[in-house]
């Protein structure tokens, strides 16, 4: 028993490729290189690119056996005679691979150009296989140029490599190049079959897909995977056993946290997120799903049920199609952004768990967005009277809406006024005049303290000293006539809004009272940035956008409006 496991070869040895009819995703590869055998079109030397997994050295194995065979050049050696055998083990002794990573110096390329002029022992050509070529350096890439332009008859090159930028070019135009692609995922889950068949083990369909899935295009990672497993989890490989070893969630839990982020409940999702990490769920592996699951409901929403390319399993996809056609197409390339933004970020970072929970709370406070066309339209329009009933929606990350107690109606103590519109409260003319309003500007507005009606027709609006931003930029000279302009619409007469802070002070000075000169402040610096910028001003007066913050020097640097192009230049080309 001891001698069978010493003797012991891995999958991704035992069923490597011996001929080009057992590449997989690679046939364009292995057609070119059959029909130059046949037509006795081959070249010296020829450079094969590509992620890692997918056949280079494979291939180039193959091209050796080829050209070496007993019965060739064929293209369908014997594996038979003693060349295709020992090319197969890594022995012949006219076939010599090299180690690109561990032989890049001059020297051992020195040592190259010194054996190429002898003649092979047995066979017909001297072939070297460089491997991962990309590692030697310039100095070795320079003394292998002339013999790689003008070899001997008998010398073939064949380099491979999964990093060709990394390649002079003096290199690449002496060399026909391959590029070979990543092997779907489907080829791979086919390929990993047949070979369970051959083992005489047993797995779940499931199981494989999720191999596949891991694999990433690379057919040796699947097959090293797979042979992990079968060690791991005996004869019968299920997809429990590969979601233990990979500690990656089921698909099952990964729904479970979707629907608990569209239903926009951040208690619940954040305690799905720590049971998953206590159960010792590798939270990286998660991310990845996620985005996974997301760009399935992507590629739902976009091409319906029979969309190419799903990973989500087929029973659950009736589920994933209903969450996918509950919000919009912008919702959730918004929410894959966030996943892919929180990705990056756990690169080299040690707060995993926070990046998740961060990415995940984004996601539950995530409304549906305006498509930036309707935006660019509402540009176009005038700033009062003609915006559209639709309204920006608060952005997620926006600031948060006041307490309960600073959102009730304040009535003005004395005699009750008349309200806009006859004998309607306050309480039902406040949420028509947001409604009215909409997009930044009521939003800031319902940072308010207070709101009450006093006579001759005005409606006060007051703020606390926490809202002071609030209080300013509605009291804009421009957002302050869209205020007026909007009660008096609502009301139906002459009506204006009077802002104050809590400390009653008015924004309506006193007739004849010359306008107070304060000093330039950070607010007054970003209005003075907002009359020189044209783009700034004009957002301001269609979208009712607020200025949150500006570098020290842009006041200074902005360029004036008689040096600045008009607003014309928003204005879309013919």
């Amino acid at each position: 028993m001891a001698k069978a496991k010493e003797e012991y070869t891995v999958v991704a040895r035992r069923y490597r490729p011996q001929q080009f009819d057992d590449l997989i995703g690679q046939e364009h590869v292995a057609q070119a290189l059959r029909n130059a055998l046949a037509s006795g079109r081959v070249a010296h030397a020829y450079l094969f690119t590509g992620a890692r997994g997918v056949g280079k050295t494979s291939t180039a194995r193959i091209l050796a056996k080829a050209l070496n065979c007993a019965k060739g050049p064929t293209a369908t050696p014997c594996d038979k005679c003693s060349s295709c055998v020992a090319i197969a083990t890594g022995d012949d002794i006219d076939v010599r691979e090299i180690d690109g990573a561990s032989n890049r110096q001059i020297d051992d390329i020195r040592a190259i150009r010194a054996e190429v002029n002898t003649r092979p022992t047995r066979g017909r050509y001297k072939i070297y296989i460089i491997d991962e070529v990309h590692m030697l350096t310039m100095p070795a890439f320079n003394a292998v140029l002339k013999t790689l332009e003008e070899p001997p008859a008998h010398v073939k090159f064949i380099f491979a490599t999964t990093e060709v930028q990394k390649v002079p070019i003096t290199i690449l135009s002496r060399c026909q190049r391959f590029d070979f692609g990543v092997i779907h995922a489907d080829r791979i889950v086919t390929q990993l079959r047949s070979i369970v068949k051959d083992e005489k083990a047993k797995a779940d369909e499931e199981a494989l897909e999720m191999i596949a899935r891991r694999a990433a295009g690379s057919m040796r990672d699947a097959q090293s995977l797979l042979d992990q497993l079968l060690a791991f989890g005996g004869d019968k490989l299920t997809a429990e056993t590969v979601q233990s070893l990979l500690g990656v969630a089921g698909p099952e839990r990964v729904l479970a946290l979707a629907q608990a982020v569209f239903s926009q409940d951040a208690k619940a999702t954040l305690e799905q997120l720590d049971s998953l990490a206590d159960n010792g769920l590798q939270l990286g592996e998660l991310l990845d799903q996620l985005i996974e699951y997301w760009r399935d409901l992507m590629l739902l929403s976009c091409a319906g049920k029979e969309a190419p390319g799903l990973s989500t399993p087929a029973r659950q996809r009736e589920t994933l199609l209903k969450q996918a056609g509950s919000v919009s197409l912008d919702t959730i390339l918004t929410g894959l952004d966030i996943l892919i933004q929180a990705k990056t970020k756990t690169r080299g970072s040690g707060q995993l768990r926070t990046l998740m929970q961060m990415a995940l709370l984004r996601l539950c406070r995530l409304e549906d967005l305006v498509a930036i066309t309707q935006v660019a339209a509402w540009l176009q329009q005038s700033p009062v009277g003609d915006r559209p009933a639709t309204t920006l929606a608060r952005p997620a990350t926006g600031l948060a809406p006041p307490t309960e107690a600073k959102k009730k109606v304040e009535l003005a103590a004395g005699e009750p006024a008349a309200t806009p519109s006859g004998p309607k409260t306050i309480e039902t003319i406040w949420p028509q005049f947001l409604a009215e309003i909409g997009g930044v500007l009521s939003s800031q507005l319902q940072r308010k303290s207070g709101v009450a009606i006093a006579a001759p027709n005005t409606l006060v609006v007051s703020f606390a000293p926490e809202y002071n931003s609030a209080y300013e930029h509605c009291s804009n000279p421009v957002n302050k006539q869209r205020l007026d302009a909007a009660l008096q619409k609502l009301a139906g007469q002459a009506w204006s809004v009077r802002l104050e802070t809590m400390a009653g002070v008015s924004t309506s000075p006193a007739p004849n009272t010359p306008p107070p000169t304060p000093a330039m402040g950070r607010r007054a610096r970003f209005q003075e940035a907002v009359q020189k910028v044209p783009v700034l001003k004009r957002a301001e007066e269609k979208l009712g956008a607020m200025v949150i913050d500006l570098d020290e020097d842009f006041g200074a640097a902005a360029p004036t409006p008689a040096t600045q192009p008009a607003a014309e230049e928003f204005e879309p080309e013919d």
